[in-house]
């Protein structure tokens, strides 16, 4: 009986842990794209997380601390995503261009903005630069992990497929940078299409299902 209080007692602290780290990430990332990185503080994500001060040092020392593992946090998420997504595509269809559809709905709204906001405070602050370099480097061996499971490993007679991964999320950000300045979306779309188009051109043709 003692033990099965005890286990009951640690899940529940946990429990309470999960539930504070995870509501001072949501805060974070909603300041980051409310005030941008300069103007978002810790007191403030303290006070939209509803927690003290003290919660939030206990739990996440420093700012750079912070809003870094809220992005890991919002990539993790829209990983999960993704693959349920990507699951829900039917038999037959075009698969490069469906996955670029999934990705640009994930990549042109606040999950770009918050990236945006670190990356460019990251140019000049090292401590937040390394932790910003640190993250894109787990992000992107994520991201070729994914890909290579979703479409199969790397082939050398087909020299873009390794870097397919890379080529089209640098288009998506250049993308949702000319969105932020106002370009018109039926311009978007267009390259959009183009890249589609591409991928069908110089990927592997995936097999039809008999």
């Amino acid at each position: 009986m003692g033990q099965a209080v005890a286990l009951r007692v640690r899940r529940s602290q946990a429990q309470r842990t999960a539930s504070t780290r995870a509501r001072l990430l949501d805060a974070t990332l909603e300041c980051l794209c409310d005030l941008g990185y300069a103007r978002t503080t810790t007191p403030e994500i303290a006070r939209r997380a509803g927690l003290s001060r003290g919660a939030q040092l206990h739990h996440f020392p420093t700012k750079a601390e912070l809003v870094t593992s809220a992005l890991e946090h919002l990539f993790a998420r829209r990983h999960r995503e993704f693959r349920e997504a990507f699951a829900r595509v039917p038999a037959g269809a075009d698969r490069y261009a469906a996955a670029i559809d999934i990705l640009w709905t994930m990549v042109s709204g606040p999950t770009f903005h918050a990236w945006l906001e670190l990356a460019v405070a990251s140019r000049t602050d090292p401590e937040l630069r390394r932790d910003v370099q640190q993250l894109t480097e787990t992000l992107r061996t994520l991201v070729l992990d994914t890909f290579h499971e979703l479409f199969g490993p790397a082939r050398t007679d087909q020299p873009f497929f390794e870097i397919a991964p890379h080529f089209i999320f640098a288009l998506l950000d250049g993308l949702a940078l000319e969105r932020i300045a106002g370009t018109d979306p039926d311009q978007l779309g267009r390259v959009l299409a183009t890249a589609k188009a591409l991928a069908r051109l110089v990927m592997p043709q995936e097999e039809k299902p008999s």
